[in-house]
């Protein structure tokens, strides 16, 4: 697996003006695991100490986003809950969705950061000014990503890039 060379001291600098989170759901909110009951309602599982990172960015009004290429009422049930508002689900091409979100808000890219665990999101994460791989992200992240964490997407990777970009503005 190929990294890109972390550069601690210039990721912590661009996170001090980091003004939007996106991330993508299966594999960074989740562990990437489908769940369908008998009658093929789809379930998630998420980590609560990801949902209160998310939370306190909001809370020192830094603004949250998901753009999925799935859609899924679990989704839009637990975006509800931690306030998230950006809510885009179903998009096979996340970039004109990054691209537009970024314009509403009135936030450059490069004030963007984006989380990823796989091919999909390389075009987002390469326009962001931040781009993290979740630990167990498609190699070809790992490639491009400005940053990596420790956990794996599902179990405690949000939370790392929570606390990251909070400790990084204080």
């Amino acid at each position: 697996m190929t990294y890109k060379k972390v550069d601690m001291v210039k990721v912590q600098q661009q996170a001090t003006t980091i003004r939007l989170l996106v991330l993508d759901v299966d594999g960074v909110l989740t562990d990437g695991r489908l769940h369908f009951d008998a009658q093929g309602g789809e379930g998630k599982v998420f980590h609560v100490r990801d949902g209160y990172g998310l939370r306190c960015l909001i809370e020192v009004g830094i603004h949250v986003a998901v753009i999925s290429g799935r859609s899924c009422a679990a989704v839009k049930q637990r975006m509800a809950e931690l306030g998230i508002d950006h809510v885009h689900l179903g998009v096979s091409n996340k970039l004109p969705v990054f691209k537009t979100l970024l314009q509403k808000l009135g936030i450059d890219a490069g004030a963007a950061a984006y989380i990823g665990d796989d091919t999909p999101d390389i075009e987002c994460m390469q326009h962001a000014g931040l781009a993290v791989a979740v630990a167990d992200a498609h190699p070809d992240l790992h490639a491009v990503a400005d940053w990596h964490t420790h956990h794996g997407g599902g179990l405690g990777a949000v939370r790392e890039v929570c606390d990251m970009l909070l400790t990084s503005q204080r």
